[in-house]
């Protein structure tokens, strides 16, 4: 056994072992979790291949199913990401359409075999699929974080989870892909340091997996999707002025931003102004979303905390409502182009 395949079974072992603690765990989030556990189930099947090719060469069926569930992956993960994201997003028998090319081509393959030319078909397919999900799963991450924005005050762990290992995904397709154009144009001859390097990114993405997951089983916080159609026309004039200036000056003698979780439905309940009207007055009269209208606040409250106290840089972070010392600084650098200490440093 080389070191890719000992690799290669390490990875396997930890992707099942997150797959594992993800149906047992329970969680709100439990249809989510299922189909991350399959997709992960499926990927190892698909990795085991680097350690249990003469298996498969000799049982055609088992192999000719296997490389079929290989379409399944990207459906998965982008059902997994749709479901994470959104609340009001539910599986239902629409949802099937995704299999469709995964049970052409396991049909297809039983019933003629594994040709050099269908191959070459399914792997152009693949791929094909694997960047287009790619594309999409991105589109519905961005859309998240925008509704994230009009409706949260904090910066969301889910958006920060999703994008991260739909970028390892893609890197860790683009460099597949990469072999496989290489040794293409090399007389298809095996490179053993690249299959090595390849093994490792897949092992050290597993590590990641296992660890954030198992340590952050509840990181997510999910929106509406629907929460993203613009409203209706909300009536203009006198009362929208006043509404606005009651938000204002709540917002300057109740210090609701210092609550770190607060959302818009929660200012809604505290002031007494209905959840659609303020995010109209937020989002378009006074023309920010949420998250930055929320966070200004702080961030005036910690510059003065800056300059006129001797509490710490995270003190003053947990103070003001942040819970993260990077979305601190973040917020704190776009409103100041300045870190909090160099803040302190030169206005002091």
């Amino acid at each position: 056994m080389n070191e890719v395949s000992i690799v290669s079974i390490i990875s396997v072992f930890l992707f099942m072992l997150l797959a594992v603690f993800l149906v047992i765990h329970k969680s709100e989030k439990r249809v989510g979790n299922k189909l991350f556990a399959l997709f992960l189930l499926l990927t190892s099947i698909d990795l085991s291949g680097q350690f249990l090719g003469d298996f498969y060469r000799s049982n055609s069926i088992i192999n000719q199913i296997r490389l079929g569930l290989a379409l399944v992956q990207m459906p998965l993960f982008y059902l997994y990401v749709k479901k994470t994201c959104f609340n009001d997003f539910n599986i239902s028998l629409k949802s099937l359409w995704h299999v469709v090319p995964a049970l052409i081509f396991t049909v297809v393959f039983i019933g003629l075999g594994v040709s050099q030319q269908l191959e070459i078909v399914y792997i152009i397919t693949i791929q094909v699929q694997y960047y287009a999900y790619i594309v999409v799963i991105i589109l519905v991450i961005r859309k998240y974080k925008h509704i994230h924005l009009k409706f949260h005050s904090l910066q969301s762990e889910t958006y920060k989870w999703l994008m991260t290992i739909t970028i390892l995904f893609l890197i860790g397709n683009s460099i597949v892909l990469f072999r496989g154009v290489f040794e293409a144009f090399n007389e298809f001859q095996r490179f053993p340091l690249l299959n090595l390097s390849i093994a490792l990114f897949g092992l050290a993405a597993a590590s990641w997996f296992v660890l954030n997951t198992m340590r952050n089983p509840e990181l997510f916080t999910r929106v509406n999707e629907k929460s993203s159609i613009a409203n209706k026309t909300i009536e203009n004039g006198a009362q929208l002025e006043e509404d606005i200036d009651a938000l204002y000056q709540y917002m300057e003698t109740q210090k609701p931003y210092l609550e770190e979780t607060l959302t818009l439905q929660d200012l809604s309940t505290k002031t007494d102004i209905p959840a659609k009207r303020l995010s109209y007055l937020i989002n378009q009269k006074i023309g920010k979303h949420f998250f930055d209208f929320i966070n200004d606040y702080r961030i005036e409250d910690s510059k003065k905390l800056l300059l006129e106290t001797e509490l710490t840089i995270q003190q003053i972070m947990y103070e003001v409502g942040f819970n993260s010392k990077s979305s601190f600084n973040t917020a704190f650098k776009k409103s100041t182009s300045q870190t909090p200490s160099s803040f302190r440093k030169t206005t002091s």
